[in-house]
Parts: C-alpha cells; structure tokens; sequence
C-alpha cells in the first residue's frame, strides 16, 4: 500500500481534547478502509506564518499512513466539511521517517537549549551592550554634532 504524510492545523481556539477525539476520527476512517496509521505527533500550538480564517496560531498534527488512496481522499473530504480544521496537507512518500519528526527534534534541541541557560544573542558576560558606558557606542564616547566634526577636518 501507498505511504503518506498527512498534516493538518485545528483551530487555536479548540481544546487539546477535541484535537485528539479528531485525530482519532480520522485514524479510526483510514482503519476502516483498510489502512494502518503508524505515528500520530501532536506539535501542539504553534504561531502560523500569516492569518488563515482569522486565527494567528493553530495545533498542528502530523499522521503517518499506511493506507490505499481512498482513505486518504476521504479524510481530506472529512476535514473539508470540519470547522476545526484550518488546512490539510496530504504527501505521498516512499518511506516513512522512523523515529520522532523533524519538528520534534526540534523542540528536543530547543528545550535542551533552555535548560544550558543559554543562546539568546543578548545575553553576555556583560549583560546587553547598552548597559556599557556611553550607551551603545562603547568606549568611543558621545557622538559629536555633524558640523563639528566637518570643521575639525577640514582646518587641521
């Protein structure tokens, strides 16, 4: 049988719950036309690059499927008619990716990043760079007016 990757973003505003009881109804429809789901990934809420019907975020979940072409049609017409779902995307693949997503690994490299303490650009051994003196300019001083500056050029 045909291997996909299925994706689809729910409303930010549906629960936690009823985004899995739609996962659930949508494994349970490959499963009666003869498929197999192998991995389920929430991604839970993330921020969507542009508005889609009025929502600026969404949960994301990804289905790995093992299943003929009509369950897959038939999912993709199921979630047409749901108000849930925001967007759908189906992708034949040749393999399915063992092991957890790209999207997860991720949120494994991020969380591990969290807890070192560390990888946001600002924070340094001295704090910010406006915490120096003379703002951020460093060592160099105040800036000095433009005509100041011309003056002193051009006569010396």
């Amino acid at each position: 049988m045909p291997l996909y990757e299925h994706v689809f973003l729910a409303r930010q505003d549906a629960s936690p719950q009823q985004v899995e009881e739609l996962t659930a109804q949508m494994t349970g429809i490959v499963e009666g036309l003869g498929g197999k789901v192998t991995k389920t990934e929430n991604w839970g809420v993330r921020s969507l690059t542009y508005r889609m019907n009025k929502n600026r975020k969404a949960h994301f979940v990804l289905l790995n499927i093992d299943a003929p072409s009509a369950a897959i049609a038939e999912i993709e017409r199921q979630e047409r008619i749901s108000e849930d779902v925001i967007r759908y995307l189906s992708v034949r693949v040749e393999e399915l990716e063992e092991g957890p997503s790209a999207m997860m690994r991720k949120a494994d490299r991020d969380r591990e990043r969290d807890d070192r303490g560390g990888g946001f650009r600002g924070e340094r051994e001295g704090g910010f760079r406006g915490d120096r003196e003379g703002g951020f300019r460093g060592d160099r001083g105040p800036r000095r007016p433009r005509e100041e500056a011309e003056t002193t050029t051009d006569g010396e």
